[in-house]
């Protein structure tokens, strides 16, 4: 029955309609089942629930990221939007320190250069990001960091990070200029968006998240 639905949904999806202007309904992106897990060396893997204009995610001291290719129409999007919850999240952390940079939420935009998107188009994340002209924009929710700090990866050049919100549960909305934050981020144009992923890290801090995505949207 209707009257039994998890309250928490039901208000977290009541808000994202009444949002004006979004325009989510245009170019979503939906989690449609073609969003496919990638583990990192170690195999610990999250759990992800594809939903359509939701994607919902519990990470148990563990580690992984949902990938999507993006398709051809999307590939010069400048900006994007997108709405994400925390239910329960991890404590913060040095993003910057690799094995101890546990996060509630990322979301990942990979670019490359325009004369490489074609034959790296379907490839997976790992294989995209050894290429020399890669770069991932991060956006996050978690760490000790200040809001609006864009920060450098401990794990590779290609990456940087900027931090969104800071460590903690709730709900928000976001809206993110992806070229100028590129710019900011590494110093020059973003290339070509060729692929887009989710992830959530527990596994560091041994915690547990429990959080979701919603109506993102590219523009």
């Amino acid at each position: 029955m209707k009257n039994v639905i998890d309250t928490r949904r039901t208000i977290f999806a009541a808000l994202l309609a009444l949002q004006p202007g979004l325009g989510f309904a245009e170019a979503l992106v939906e989690f449609d089942g073609s969003w496919r897990e990638q583990g990192f060396l170690r195999l610990f893997s999250n759990d992800y629930v594809q939903r359509g204009g939701q994607l919902d995610v519990v990470s148990n001291g563990t580690v992984s990221l949902l990938w999507r290719p993006v398709d051809q129409s999307e590939r010069d999007a400048v900006e994007a939007r997108w709405a994400w919850r925390v239910q329960e999240g991890v404590t913060a952390t040095d993003l910057t320190v690799k094995g101890s940079d546990d996060r509630n939420l990322s979301v990942y935009f990979v670019f490359v250069d325009e004369t490489r998107a074609d034959a790296l188009s379907g490839g997976n994340a790992r294989r995209i990001l050894r290429e020399e002209s890669a770069r991932a924009l991060i956006y996050v929710w978690g760490g000790a960091h200040e809001v609006g700090s864009i920060l450098p990866s401990p794990y590779s050049p290609r990456l940087r990070t900027k931090v969104l919100r800071t460590s903690g549960s709730g709900e928000h909305r976001e809206s993110v200029d992806l070229a100028g934050d590129f710019r900011a981020a590494f110093g020059d144009d973003p290339g070509t968006l060729i692929g887009l992923a989710i992830s959530a890290d527990s596994d560091d801090t041994d915690g547990r998240i429990v959080a979701s995505v919603a109506n993102l949207v590219l523009k």
